[in-house]
């Protein structure tokens, strides 16, 4: 049988088959019969092509074409008509639809916004300050030497190797007093409040290379250290509970002349260092938990803001915003990397 009978018989055959096909599915398997790319009919009449005579293999293959060209546009045409009839024609609009999946604060940022709602009912306001920062800014304006520990490598995140200006190098700000030297510039009163992100070179179980910090500073006349004490002790109550206590330990900072650290009592075992089956507290051993540190802002760090320590002095504290929110009663996080490992199954607990 010549190659143009083939087509004409088949052209035909096509048609009697459409005209049978009444639904989708029929449909579909009559384009996948005459048009599939490994078995379909066309393709192998098609392929076909290269064994006919050299003089009729140019119109035998656009009569060929010509067919195809012509299937693919019935069955388009078909597929679409029982597309269109199987939509509905209207929506009822009473039916109920399908349900938004709502989201939550991170618990990061819930604990950053109570934080700084507590220090703004005491008159703090709140600054942001960069977090690539001048090597200036993080340690020389805060009375730390040149051979100080927490300026060597293994302790900050570098951006340059060597000096680029008069403020040093360019560095990842390893503390939130980093802001301190900026702050002081806006000249006294001040009663500020900075939350920002901070990087070190730590990762265990209380350490993650990326953190958050807040750094509250008081400057003005006659402050003392009766005033620190005052406003960590209001904050302490407000964010761990009234039931907590908390203690100072006498500690040494650069920045800070006296300094102290501040211990908060434990909330899981209420401070007594063990539990009520007589086993000793996994969390805080003793009934302490290390809260922070603070202290009297150093003179040479005024003197670095441009301010004369014989007339203003004040107070700056520093602590870890997640560590402060493990160490609240109730929520029992072992590990503090728990809180950036986007498990579900954790943040939708908050």
């Amino acid at each position: 049988m010549s190659l143009n009978t083939q087509i004409q018989e088949l052209k035909q055959t096509f048609n009697e088959e459409f005209a049978k096909a009444q639904d989708l599915a029929a449909l579909e398997q009559l384009k996948i019969r005459y048009l599939g790319r490994r078995a379909g009919v066309l393709t192998a009449l098609l392929r076909s092509l290269k064994d006919a005579p050299e003089g009729e293999r140019r119109e035998l293959g656009a009569a060929a074409n010509q067919l195809r060209e012509a299937i693919e546009e019935q069955l388009t045409a078909a597929l679409r008509r029982h597309t269109d009839q199987s939509t509905p024609a209207t929506v009822d609009v009473t039916l109920p639809g399908t349900p938004v999946q709502l989201g939550s604060l991170h618990l990061v940022t819930q604990a950053i916004r109570e934080i700084q709602q507590i220090f703004e009912r005491i008159g703090f306001y709140r600054v942001r300050y960069p977090e690539v920062e001048w090597d200036w800014y993080a340690f020389e304006a805060l009375n730390m030497p040149p051979d100080h520990p927490a300026r060597d490598e293994w302790e900050t995140f570098f951006i340059d190797t060597q000096p680029v200006g008069p403020k040093g190098q360019r560095i990842l700000t390893p503390h939130s007093t980093s802001g301190t030297a900026r702050e002081l510039a806006q000249r006294p009163p001040l009663r500020s409040i900075n939350i920002s992100k901070c990087y070190r070179r730590q990762l265990n179980a209380s350490h993650v290379p990326m953190f958050h910090q807040f750094d509250g500073l008081l400057i003005d006349k006659h402050v003392t250290i009766a005033h620190l004490k005052g406003t960590l002790e209001f904050f302490i109550q407000e964010f761990f509970g009234r039931d907590r206590t908390f203690r100072i330990r006498p500690f040494h900072f650069q920045f800070t002349e006296p300094s102290l650290e501040f211990d908060v009592s434990c909330g899981v075992c209420k401070g007594k260092g063990q539990l009520p089956d007589g086993q000793v507290c996994k969390l805080c051993k003793d009934g302490w938990l290390e809260l922070g540190g603070g202290g009297m802002v150093h003179p040479n760090v005024l003197r670095a803001g441009g301010l004369d320590p014989k007339e203003f002095n004040g107070f700056a504290f520093g602590w870890g915003v997640e560590r402060c929110y493990l160490m609240k009663a109730g929520l029992q996080i072992p590990d503090i990397r728990i809180l950036y490992q986007n498990d579900l199954r954790f943040l939708r607990q908050f």
